[in-house]
């Protein structure tokens, strides 16, 4: 059996999940019940066949409402990797630190082409990097401090995730300063980063090598699969650029979180009007089951 999954961002209405089921007996999907997660808010549509048909019957059905389609079986995952910059945390960090340096007009320009896939991501980080040099140590703390804000569901799933006994990684092409204490802050079991390199307290302009990019990050998700002793089938892999699809296409559930365009259309499913939060219901969990922060 496979299951749909509606999340709504405000309300799920019963009508709403009449058209839903309407529109999947459109597609030649006989559904075969339904299932509140959150009443009002999240519920499960059952079918046999097709999902691929049911997922595009689906999408964008109903205003401000996330579809997730996957197997019944094994939705409740045992690994989680995630992405850092605009997924696990509000903003990118390379952005806000070239804030403090009067160029992130310029910077942020280059991250967006990087992140839909426009530039190549090991080259656009080099280029980005070298244009902090000089830039002083003390401002990374700062930036931390003022700027980095923890996605809103980012915790709850990754701890409620931890208590029914999954491992989380956290993936990230930005840097080390910063994804070690959002790891440590969200409750990931272990992070893993880009180095930015510092000398006699400023930043040098260059970035340790080699470079955690698309596929350094995609095989960092079948190195976290093998060390839990899982499958990257049972893996639930989120993200929202281009240097993300590699890890994204390889998941049991890959996830595109408010993303762009090249790495939604390579996703298995696409959160784009909620929070991390859809990704617990997703897997089933009703919200007087999240580990809250």
């Amino acid at each position: 059996m496979f299951i749909a999954t509606l999340i709504a961002k405000e309300r799920l209405t019963s009508g709403d999940i009449s058209v839903a089921e309407g529109a999947l007996r459109s597609a030649w999907v006989e559904p075969q019940g339904r299932s509140w997660i959150e009443e009002d808010i999240a519920c499960d549509l059952l079918f046999p066949t097709l999902p691929k048909a049911a997922r595009e019957a689906l999408e964008g059905l109903i205003p401000g409402c996330d579809v997730i389609v996957q197997a019944e079986a094994g939705r409740r995952k045992k690994l989680l990797v995630a992405d850092m910059d605009s997924t696990m945390i509000t903003v990118e960090c390379i952005d806000e630190l070239a804030d403090y340096a009067g160029l992130k007009e310029e910077v942020s320009r280059v991250t967006d082409r990087a992140m839909r896939g426009e530039l190549d991501f090991e080259a656009a980080l080099t280029e980005r990097v070298a244009l902090l040099k000089d830039l002083d140590e003390s401002v990374i703390g700062r930036c931390l401090e003022e700027r980095v804000g923890i996605t809103p569901g980012a915790i709850p799933l990754v701890r409620t995730m931890k208590r029914e006994g999954a491992r989380s990684v956290l993936v990230s092409g930005g840097f080390t300063a910063f994804a070690n204490e959002v790891a440590e802050t969200i409750g990931f079991d272990r992070a893993i980063s880009n180095e930015l390199q510092v000398e006699n307290g400023r930043i040098t302009g260059e970035v340790g090598r080699p470079i955690v990019g698309a596929y350094a990050k995609r095989d960092a998700l079948f190195d976290a699969a093998a060390l839990a002793g899982v499958t990257v089938e049972e893996a639930l892999v989120v993200g929202d650029g281009a240097n993300d699809i590699p890890m994204i296409e390889a998941a049991g559930l890959g996830v595109a979180y408010h993303a762009k365009p090249a790495t939604a259309a390579a996703a298995a499913a696409r959160i784009e009007h909620n929070d991390l939060g859809a990704l617990l219901y997703a897997q089933g969990y009703a919200r007087r089951e999240w580990e809250e922060a």
